[in-house]
Parts: C-alpha cells; structure tokens; sequence
C-alpha cells in the first residue's frame, strides 16, 4: 500500500509535525510505503527536506504559485507515483490535495483537519463540502476538532476523531517533581494571531500587584509586528524583567523538564503538542477553555483551565499552582500519566495504518 501524506512546508505547525511522524511510523512496515510531499513555502527550509531525505524519506516539494498550479503539480506526482490513499493535512492544502487526487483517480482520500477554526471563504466552504462526497474519511486531531466538523454539517460517518500523539523518549526519565522546580511558567507556541500570549503577559501582572514574584518565558518565533507589540505591552506593564522572549529553542524537552508550570493560552486549537509534552515533562499545566484543550485538561484532575480571554481568572489559577505544592504535584504526576498512556505517536500511528489498512479491504470510490 502506498499513501502520500500532502502538508505545508512551513515545518513550524502542528500539521507537518503529525505528517511527518506518520511517514516515520511505517518506515519498518513491510506492506506500506508513505511519501511526503510539501507544499513549498518562502521560508521553507532546505537543509531540513535535505535531511529528510538523508534519512532515507521519499519527499516531494511542489510548487505554490497559485492554488492552481500547486492542483496540477499534484494531479501529475499522483500519475507517477500512483498511491492507493492520498491524506491531505491541514488548511487549505486539504483542499487542493483532496481536488488533485479526485482528479487523478487516487482510489481513497483521507482530509486530516488540524485545527478548530480556518479562514473559510463562501467558495472554500463550498468547495470543502464538494469534496466530502469524493473523501472517504475526515479525521479530527481531537474530539473537539471532529465535534467542529460535525457542526459544520459534514457526514458523521466519514468523521473520527484520531488524537495526535507525541514522541515519548525525551520523557521517559522520572522528571523532578514540579513543586521542586523554580517557580517559572513557560509557553511553547508560535507568536501569532491565534495565540493569547496578550491574556498571560496581564495575568504575570496581576500576579506581579498580588506579590507572586514568578518569571515567564516565551519560547517561540513570530512575524515581527505581533512580537513587537507584545514587548510594548510587557514594557508598559513594568515587566521586562519577568518576561522573556526566547525565541527558537531546540532544547524544548530540556526546558519543559525544569519549569514548574506550562500554559497554553489560546483562542482556539486543535490538539496542541506541546501542551501533552510539557504534561509527559511533569509540568503543571493550565490551559484556556476552548475546543482542542479541554479534551485534554480534566479541571483539578490533571491540570486547570481558565475562562477563555480571562486574565484575572488565569492569574488565580497560576497562583494556586504557585503556592500550594502538593495540588501542583498532584495535578503534575497525573497529567505525565495521561500523556504516556493515551497520547503518544505510537498509538496515533497505528489509528491511521488501521483506517488506511481498512479503506484498502474495501471498494474504491
């Protein structure tokens, strides 16, 4: 069997990260063959498609000059390569892989949707729903992904929910209990409109008025007017000396191991990564109550939530991590738990082999 797995280039999003575990998980597999193809962008790296392919991954780059162009280019590397599922991940590339395999007779279409909320457009929307009669499956990273999907009105019998999974290795050591750690907070994500950065950085204020000396850092890249404006609101806060933008760090396991407490403040996702890896890290976690988080964050189980967009509610709930260690512990031993047992890369793989294994025993379109 021969799947070709269609992802942005970017590398920086959840979507190629899941595409790319998927191509790694059936490398040692005798019937299946996967294949990685990017859709080319600007700041597309080179040297890591290179090393892909160093490391023995059949990947394709195809071209982005207009939605058009990228459909052709498809409908073409679909001739020759001839798979038997084509999986196209994330918006809007599922989209013009979904049309591009319609096109070139791929006998199975898999859409993967990564996220609660897209930029629909009227034909975008119109089109997603066209090409639901020719998918033979829509996947949901997450629960509250596949209950967006059902809202939108999509056939409930093509929609499952496949939770993404992360790479346990770096975790599998017994961490240092968070209580034990310093009091520092930590958020892993990009800097960009769909993050709530803005709603942490007032909530480290609050704390500040309270006197919970506590200190944040940042880690992640964005475009520069969003990290621009974000250092302006830390300036005009007083809080340069708590808030720390780190930017790029490939250490990230490393630091989620020696930080206390890890937020996801967001506005809408669909199951963020780094949130189940900073709860395998034994970190604390608290996150805002919105799709793609709460089916992961049980409240006072394994980690708190806070009204979405509510910084005095978030600062109360950090202050209680802060000061009462063994509620932070509890919830932190709990969290690694639930992340080593339901969410790691090898369970998601096998969900997808099984769906794909399955379409193949049944009838083509």
């Amino acid at each position: 069997m021969r799947v070709i797995h269609f992802v942005t280039g970017g590398f920086s999003g959840g979507a190629t990260q899941v595409a790319l575990s998927l191509v790694r998980a059936t490398q040692h597999e005798p019937d299946v063959e996967s294949i990685l193809v990017l859709r080319k962008k600007s700041h597309m790296p080179k040297q890591r498609v290179e090393a892909l392919r160093q490391e023995g991954i059949r990947v394709y780059v195809v071209n982005n000059w207009l939605h058009l162009t990228t459909v052709f280019a498809l409908v073409r590397l679909c001739h020759q390569l001839k798979p038997d599922v084509f999986v196209a991940h994330g918006f809007s590339e599922h989209l013009w892989g979904r049309l591009a395999a319609y096109l070139a007779g791929v006998p199975h279409i898999v859409q993967v949707e990564h996220n609660t909320k897209e930029r629909y457009t009227r034909f975008r929307y119109w089109l997603s729903r066209k090409l639901n009669t020719v998918t033979d499956a829509i996947v949901g990273c997450s629960e509250g992904v596949r209950q967006v999907l059902l809202r939108r009105g999509y056939d409930a019998d093509k929609c499952i929910a496949i939770s993404n999974g992360i790479k346990p290795d770096p975790f599998i050591d017994e961490p240092v209990p968070a209580s034990k750690r310093p009091n520092d907070i930590i958020m892993v994500a990009r800097i960009a409109k769909q993050k709530d950065h803005r709603t942490l950085i007032e909530a480290i204020a609050i704390l500040q008025q309270r006197h919970v000396n506590v200190k944040l850092h940042l880690i992640g890249k964005g475009k520069p007017r969003i990290v621009d404006g974000l250092k302006q609101q830390v300036q005009t806060l007083g809080l340069e000396s708590q808030v720390e933008f780190a930017g790029f760090r490939s250490d990230v396991p490393e630091l989620l191991k020696s930080t206390r407490i890890f937020v996801q403040c967001t506005h809408y996702e669909g199951m963020p990564l780094t949130l189940i890896e900073a709860m395998a890290a034994g970190c604390a976690v608290v996150g805002s109550q919105v799709p793609g988080v709460q089916e992961v964050i049980v409240e006072d189980s394994n980690g708190l939530t806070h009204r979405h967009q509510d910084a005095e509610h978030l600062a109360d709930q950090l202050e209680r991590l802060v000061k009462d260690d063994s509620l932070c512990d509890r919830l932190a031993l709990s969290a690694r738990q639930d992340a080593l047992s339901h969410y790691t890369q090898t369970q998601m793989s096998q969900h997808y082999l099984n769906l794909f294994r399955d379409l193949q025993q049944g009838s083509s379109r």
